[in-house]
């Protein structure tokens, strides 16, 4: 290999995919689907940056996904693997970064009341809902780690509403695992300190991109992601993360509505014990787990290409198979 090639291999890449096509909604149109971006006004007055990734037409779509990510992530980089593939399955997919990622306002990473960004949540799957052409679709949320935790607090806030068709939650932060949870006594000290110092950022956790992505060239783009967080978690995340995950898992046997929850066995961010937790408790009658031999937290990206076509390819069986295709076809009889 040549000094031009080898400086080619190690540079960052432009984009998630690579060099080419340089403009996204290129890449967008070679993937065969449409995407917009825009920006939505939070209850908290926050401006949170949001996107859509939907089938071209004549495809129209067959329901909408409400997509979440996880901590430190962003919607724009390995993030859009997941809703591109989808749209192309015929799925009109919408997500947002949370506030304090990516390109939404807030102070990069901090999340000290994650009630206020279930708040954020709702109001943008709201704005959504509401436009006329989306009004009679069956609705879906999508979780990643933090994000499915999300998931789950937005369904139990409306539980006696049977607002959402199902959730598809990937490696879901119902419990923070504790191989990554700071030992005693450093969650006493950071409590103490915390209550003066909310935002300082000094939390000594394990790098995640190494302990989500197995694949050594992914877990390079995965590290090129140019609004990725990078920083230690700051104390008050921390801090709100352990509360709402401590009774996120006291709750679980509250959950109602059909769901997957998909999870790799060697996951060390999130606990795999806890989905399967999550699966005996929930009262939900349409109810479904996998989880994968040997495989880690990052199971839509990080993993091997096989790897991934089998999580991905689970997910689309479990949208095809769901009931919410006999519910359609009773709105659309009664429209």
């Amino acid at each position: 290999m040549g000094p031009k090639e080898e400086e080619e291999q190690q540079s960052p890449p432009r984009n998630f995919w690579g060099n080419t096509p340089e403009d996204e909604e290129a890449y967008h149109a070679s993937q065969g689907i449409k995407s917009t971006n825009s920006f939505h006004d939070s209850p908290g007055g926050l401006s949170l940056f949001a996107r859509s990734w939907e089938p071209l037409p004549p495809s129209s779509p067959r329901a909408l996904l409400f997509m979440l990510h996880g901590y430190g992530n962003d919607i724009s980089w390995t993030f859009q693997s997941s809703p591109i593939f989808l749209a192309r399955s015929a799925f009109s997919c919408f997500a947002l970064d949370l506030p304090g990622h990516g390109r939404s306002q807030g102070l990069r990473a901090f999340v000290p009341d994650v009630d206020a960004v279930v708040d954020d949540c709702i109001s943008y799957i709201d704005s959504i809902r509401r436009r006329p052409e989306y009004r009679d679709l069956p609705c879906f949320l999508f979780g990643e780690s933090m994000g499915g935790a999300i998931c789950l607090l937005i369904h139990l806030r409306h539980l006696t509403a049977r607002r959402w068709d199902g959730a598809i939650l990937v490696a879901p932060m119902c419990k923070i695992s504790d191989n990554i949870r700071p030992r005693w006594p450093i969650p006493q000290i950071l409590t103490f300190v915390a209550k003066f110092l909310p935002t300082l950022p000094i939390v000594p956790t394990a790098d995640l991109v190494e302990k989500s992505v197995k694949v050594e060239e992914k877990r390079f783009i995965a590290a090129c992601n140019p609004l990725r967080y990078q920083g230690r978690p700051r104390l008050g995340t921390v801090l709100e993360l352990l509360r709402v995950t401590d009774d996120l898992s006291s709750r679980l046997s509250e959950v109602s509505l059909p769901f997957i929850v998909l999870h790799g066995s060697a996951d060390v961010v999130t606990d795999p014990s806890v989905s399967q937790t999550l699966y005996d408790a929930a009262r939900s009658e349409d109810k479904t787990i996998k989880i994968y031999e040997g495989m880690m937290h990052s199971l839509l990206f990080g993993e091997t290409d096989d790897n991934v076509a089998i999580v991905r390819n689970d997910i689309l069986a479990w949208l095809n198979d769901s009931s919410w295709h006999d519910e359609l076809q009773k709105r659309r009889a009664v429209t």
